[in-house]
């Protein structure tokens, strides 16, 4: 991408909320701009396991106890009306994405404690007062548990779906540009430039997982970063031979255990994922994988393991996202926990009514500024890792084994002629040496042995083994470093 470009909207970020934003602005008749500094599909949106479910990760039963049936009501309304959106996509440009309606259940965990099937009852109820399909069912299909069965949920292949989406934009003349970083924005007049461009926009939607600074003062930024936790979640895939019905599965425990069969034309797979962490606080990833392995193989035998993967999700305080305008013209969208395909298709509804002057129905209800705040206990439940953790890179030690031992593939934390360094040594056999601190808040980094990335245990951004950034909040990679370097 080279120029210099003028648009109403820019869109930074290729995931699901970018790209459902930019389609729905071009389809409106504005001039939009899609920039993603990777590739479209392969950051968090293409790593899920893609349920579309109205029911949120937090229970009906604990939203409305938090902020009442009407409004959580709305909360199920707009996830509803998020998975019509995918549809209507899915429809109008052709998507060949494995779209398909299933049920889907809420199950009594089969692990720690038992689940008192009346409070399943109860929720079915209360489900059912609030205008949505639930049924309350002794025994689920293939977990054989007391659930609450919500018909008509949906699922799809995220990739598919995405490039799909982009695809789309292409041929309708918008401007979507992969491996485009913005490095800097500015105001007087509002623009993003990169290396070789520069975007000038009237509206600014910042589509990150986690959003970048933008146009807002620093203190804003982290402030807004404070009220969010990033999480690691893992999933395996298998091969199956046994009659199995096509639904989606998620349990009661917290974190809570999810599954998702699918009928495909070369056989019948299924996806179970779980094992959730604060990203960065266990780095040692195997186990995650190993136990989802065994409890798959306890609920499916004959079950053949090809694929594993992980993803990140964030977390808010209350459990609903942050959507709305956090500056003049700019518009940022975060803290969709495990519903991402959902909250991140009414970003982009959301931000397109922003650009056309549309007042949209759940503006104050997810707005990044709401007043209902959760209690002070809950903030400090979240953030108390992060004093623990800048303590730590001041006193705490690092390995003992040397840089020139470090295996091919192996990465750690180690001193390194004096310096506290994060090596690495790759395939081939070359040494990369880097600083651990993480750029965003002075944390230490740890080494995550599944993915091959640095991952900073305080806020949750990743950087390849390399040191680029992977995921923020963090947005300049980790610094290499030289012998004469010290920490």
């Amino acid at each position: 991408m080279k120029g210099v470009f003028r648009v109403d909207a820019l869109v930074v970020g290729g995931g699901i909320a970018g790209l459902t934003a930019a389609h729905l602005l071009q389809k409106a008749g504005a001039r939009v701009a899609l920039l993603e500094k990777g590739w479209i599909g392969r950051g968090e949106s293409g790593r899920t396991t893609a349920h579309l479910t109205y029911p949120t990760d937090k229970r009906l039963i604990d939203l409305v106890d938090d902020i009442g049936e009407n409004h959580a009501e709305a909360v199920w309304d707009a996830q509803k009306a998020a998975m019509m959106q995918i549809e209507q996509n899915v429809l109008d440009e052709s998507l060949d994405c494995d779209y398909k309606h299933v049920p889907g259940y809420l199950y009594a965990s089969i692990e720690g404690e038992p689940v008192d099937a009346s409070r399943l009852r109860m929720e079915a109820r209360l489900a059912r007062k609030l205008h949505f399909d639930a049924t309350f069912i002794s025994s689920a299909p293939i977990v054989k548990q007391p659930a609450i069965c919500y018909a008509n949920q949906a699922k799809f292949h995220p990739y598919k779906y995405l490039t799909g989406l982009a695809a789309s934009l292409h041929r309708a003349g918008a401007h979507v540009y992969e491996n485009s970083e913005v490095l800097d924005f500015e105001d007087d007049p509002q623009r993003a430039i990169g290396e070789g461009f520069t975007v000038h926009y009237n509206h600014l939607f910042i589509a990150t997982q986690v959003p970048l600074q933008g146009n807002r003062n620093a203190l804003s930024a982290a402030l807004l970063q404070t009220k969010l936790a990033a999480y690691s979640t893992y999933a395996v895939g298998a091969k199956l031979h046994s009659a199995v019905p096509e639904a989606l599965f998620w349990d009661t425990s917290d974190p809570y255990l999810y599954l998702r069969i699918d009928h495909r034309h070369d056989g019948k797979y299924v996806i179970l994922g779980g094992e959730d962490h604060k990203t960065g606080q266990d780095c040692d990833t195997r186990h995650c994988f190993e136990t989802l392995g065994q409890k798959l193989r306890g609920i499916f035998p004959e079950a053949v393991q090809d694929h594993h993967w992980s993803g990140q999700v964030i977390e808010t305080l209350d459990g609903l996202p942050y959507i709305g305008e956090t500056g003049e013209g700019q518009f940022v969208a975060t803290g969709f926990s495990g519903t991402g395909m959902t909250f991140g298709t009414l970003s982009g509804m959301m931000f397109r009514d922003y650009v056309l002057g549309i007042q949209n129905p759940w503006r104050d209800l997810f707005s990044v500024d709401r007043k209902k705040c959760p209690l002070t206990w809950d903030y400090l439940k979240e953030n108390k890792d992060y004093p623990y953790y800048l303590l730590k890179r001041m006193l705490t030690g690092a390995s003992d084994t040397t840089a020139s031992s470090l295996l091919c593939g192996e990465g750690k934390i180690l001193w390194h002629k004096g310096c506290k360094t994060a090596a690495y040594r790759d395939p081939e056999g070359k040494l990369s040496l880097l600083s651990p601190i993480c750029p965003h808040m002075g944390c230490v980094v740890c080494w995550n042995v599944t993915e091959k990335t640095w991952d900073c245990p305080c806020h949750g951004s990743r950087f390849s083994a390399a040191g680029e950034v992977r995921a923020g909040p963090a947005e300049k990679p980790l610094t290499p470093l030289t012998d004469e370097d010290s920490v």
